[in-house]
């Protein structure tokens, strides 16, 4: 990116960097960036609308679920919406401000899509390995305060990360990427000491991580366990369902990110493979979830059918 500041003040504008795409795959790439960005919309926007509206899925789970197609929706729509306006266009420019929105929005997307896969790992432990105990200890007051530390504990460790980023004066004057991020608006920085930036920055990666990560494993483990050992065939089989669908949530989120921290750290990666690794983080998930959750929740499958037949009654 290029910096051109305005006057003396701390507004500016920047120039994104740009896929290098051949002119005779600029149209192409917009119309599956298009579908791609639809699809997402539709089925996660259909997913959010059921829960409101469906009362089989008033339940405690939907309600902590409720925030992943939520942030799969804040995710794509940060992302590529502006990146296929930029490559159709074949302009790249975005107001400071707006750089500082959307790398804020990606951060924020990142952090609570593994916490709230935390929180819904933590949902089905209770559900399937104490199923007796499961209403009173998932109460209303319960599932509240777990959504509002979900969303409470992003926020925070997110706006901490971009207060010590703003800190820091401007002044440098590219940066390569095709979407605003904090490492990319930290290395505008022209002096001062980036130490505290970079260890805070490294601290939330390991902690949201190690707790996600240890509170999912534990919990399926666990689930697994009494899976083997004490359910019904019926209820073993759909406890299985629902928890591969976050199983596989997890390891599309893992194996995103590791592809992208890897495109980084090899010299001989193409700039362009970097860019695609970097964007599919934001893209990718919020595409394929809705599919999963659809194939392997039997209740939203359900009411989505329920959905379906009503609509047709109503029509005939």
């Amino acid at each position: 990116m290029e910096v051109q500041f305005s006057n003396s003040t701390f507004s500016f504008n920047l120039q994104i960097d740009k896929f290098d795409i051949p002119t005779e795959a600029i149209y192409p790439v917009f119309f599956i960036g298009v579908f791609m960005y639809v699809f997402s919309v539709l089925s996660n926007g259909t997913i959010l609308a059921l829960i409101v509206t469906q009362r089989s899925l008033h339940k405690p789970m939907f309600y902590i679920f409720f925030s992943l197609p939520l942030t799969d929706l804040v995710g794509i729509t940060c992302s590529l919406p502006r990146l296929l306006v930029d490559i159709i266009t074949q302009t790249n420019n975005i107001y400071y401000p707006t750089c500082v929105l959307q790398a804020f929005l990606l951060h924020l997307y990142g952090t609570s899509v593994l916490l709230s896969m935390t929180a819904m790992a933590f949902d089905r432990y209770i559900a399937i390995c104490k199923p007796l105990r499961y209403n009173s200890i998932m109460t209303p007051l319960t599932v509240g305060c777990i959504i509002g530390i979900v969303w409470g504990l992003a926020t925070a460790l997110i706006l901490v990360l971009f207060a010590l980023q703003a800190r820091l004066p401007k002044c440098k004057t590219f940066i390569a990427n095709v979407y605003c991020s904090n490492n990319t608006l930290l290395k505008l920085a022209c002096g001062g000491d980036s130490t505290v930036n970079n260890v805070y920055g490294l601290f939330i990666t390991g902690f949201v991580q190690a707790i996600s990560v240890s509170v999912q494993l534990l919990s399926y483990v666990q689930i697994l366990i009494t899976c083997i050992f004490h359910s019904q065939p019926d209820a073993r089989i759909k406890a299985i369902n629902t928890c591969l669908a976050q199983i596989i949530t997890l390891c599309i989120f893992e194996i995103a990110t590791t592809f992208t921290i890897l495109s980084y750290r090899f010299e001989n990666a193409s700039p362009n493979a970097q860019k695609i690794c970097g964007i599919m983080i934001f893209t990718f998930l919020p595409v394929v979830n809705p599919i999963v959750y659809g194939m392997k929740t039997r209740d939203i499958r359900n009411a989505f059918f329920v959905v379906l037949k009503k609509h047709k009654v109503t029509s005939t």
